[in-house]
């Protein structure tokens, strides 16, 4: 592929259905680990790593393999791929198979399956399984965002206008620092909503929580596909400085800092501690 190849996915909106077919075999490939005394590793920066990430990220990839062989899959278990050679991808699956390992371990249920399609380096496809409870989120640029309840009809999903009284936030149930405490203090009443994964992004999708700062480390596989939902469900994801949060532009996969939020008509990043984190 060259920067001139255009990407062959021309309707992201016509792979929803399937993508989420292969979300929902990847939760099953999880759930058999879930179920069963798993053994938990670490990788080389302290996370944890198990079982069921491994087979999450087989079925994945060879899900995505038989239903667009053309477009490559950078996943979070397999992420050594030079950006020399990610550069000339005209668009790409960016996949965390298992985003939570640490609610995974803890056995709390609040973890998730995230695949995105990243096109000019904007996700133009999200989807978030919630393999307990089998929940689907899901969104694609102009067909909007829907959650799905086994056996429901879909519901469209709609961030909410900022409520004239407390704010509502959400924040990590495992990562959470001095940087997250002097924001909620700028914000004065609020109520904190703790969550793991990438359903923070959800809450805020479904209008149930205002806001979602993240001061702190992650790799752009565990936003992408959370993110395609918000942008669809009328929200933004931006850097502190609210520039959109951009994907595979650079050698290193981690992301800036950024700011989730459902009301883009407010100035959030006023609420930033001086001198940002």
């Amino acid at each position: 592929m060259t920067n001139e190849t255009r990407c062959t996915v021309t309707d992201p909106g016509a792979l929803l259905d399937p993508v989420c077919a292969i979300a929902r075999t990847a939760g099953e490939r999880i759930l058999e680990v879930y179920e069963t005394d798993f053994a938990v590793e670490h990788k080389a920066d302290d996370s944890p790593l198990t079982a069921a990430d491994l087979a999450a990220h087989r079925a994945i990839v060879d899900g995505l393999a038989r239903l667009t062989p053309q477009v490559p899959v950078l996943s979070e278990e397999s992420a050594r791929i030079p950006f020399a050679e990610r550069a000339a991808w005209p668009c790409y699956w960016l996949v965390d198979p298992l985003d939570g390992t640490r609610e995974f371990v803890k056995r709390n249920g609040e973890f998730t399956v995230n695949i995105a399609l990243v096109a000019d380096h904007e996700p133009v496809l999200g989807v978030v399984y919630v393999p307990v409870g089998g929940r689907t989120y899901r969104a694609a640029r102009g067909h909007g965002a829907w959650r799905l309840e086994p056996g429901g009809a879909p519901q469209r999903l709609h961030t909410r206008p900022r409520p004239p009284g407390r704010v509502t936030v959400a924040g990590s149930r495992s990562h959470r620092g001095a940087s997250l405490d002097r924001l909620l203090e700028r914000l004065g009443d609020y109520e904190l909503i703790g969550m793991g994964s990438s359903l923070k992004f959800c809450l805020v999708a479904e209008g149930r929580a205002d806001l979602y700062a993240r001061l702190g480390p992650t790799s752009e596989w565990d936003t992408a596909a959370a993110h395609c939902l918000v942008e669809e469900a009328g929200g933004r994801v931006t850097d502190l400085s609210l520039h959109p949060l951009r994907y595979n532009t650079k050698e290193s996969l981690l992301n800036p800092h950024f700011l989730v939020f459902g009301d883009p008509s407010q100035d959030w990043a006023r609420y930033l501690p001086d001198g940002h984190p």
